[in-house]
């Protein structure tokens, strides 16, 4: 550091600290670019072989795992997600809201993981359909659908949660016109018939 960069009470100058933040991003970047590529040549086959072990070539089995890691894969980060958003505002509620977003996180690793074997492009990601196919058949449609089931009843919770927040803001108003008193139960005439 040179003395143009140091101002006088001992602080370091605006561009020095930016100049070390933009060169600390830079290198994480760099990090994190390496290591993606090497979980993208890692990751969609490894992933594959761990399924084709669990359902063992079965279609009935594919059609469960499948259907079991694409709902809840998609309804629990959903769910964090959401809860996350509802517990910000309350005591502790950023530290829990953290806390949901990163077990969110780690819960959608599963489909993360399907999703880079069916989107993916390279090489692991062709090796790793050709195993599903072979040893994991139904699982990636019946991990679509479970996600599909799972997204439709996060909506249908998120409706009712907004609908019950309206309800309790916007109260049913009177309209301030007397209402007839229910019929009552018993003889319902004292009229003598002709």
């Amino acid at each position: 550091m040179t003395s143009t960069e140091v101002q006088p009470g001992g602080q370091k100058s605006m561009w020095a600290t930016w100049r070390a933040r933009i060169i600390g991003g830079l290198a994480i970047l760099a990090v994190l670019v390496i290591a993606y590529f090497i979980l993208a040549a890692f990751i969609p086959r490894w992933w594959a072989q761990r399924l084709a072990g669990v359902v063992g070539g079965s279609f009935a089995k594919g059609i469960g795992w499948g259907l079991v890691y694409g709902g809840l894969g998609t309804a629990v980060p959903l769910f964090l997600l959401l809860s996350a958003v509802l517990a910000w505002r309350r005591r502790a509620g950023r530290f829990l809201a953290g806390a949901a977003v990163v077990v969110a996180i780690l819960a959608a690793i599963p489909n993360l993981m399907t999703l880079t074997i069916v989107l993916g492009r390279s090489n692991a990601a062709h090796a790793g359909e050709r195993i599903l196919d072979v040893d994991a058949p139904a699982f990636r449609g019946a991990s679509l659908v479970g996600a599909i089931v799972a997204v439709l009843v996060f909506l249908a919770v998120v409706g009712l949660v907004l609908l019950r927040k309206w309800r309790r803001r916007h109260p049913r108003k009177s309209t301030g016109q007397p209402t007839a008193p229910a019929p009552t139960a018993g003889p319902s005439s004292t009229h003598p018939e002709a």
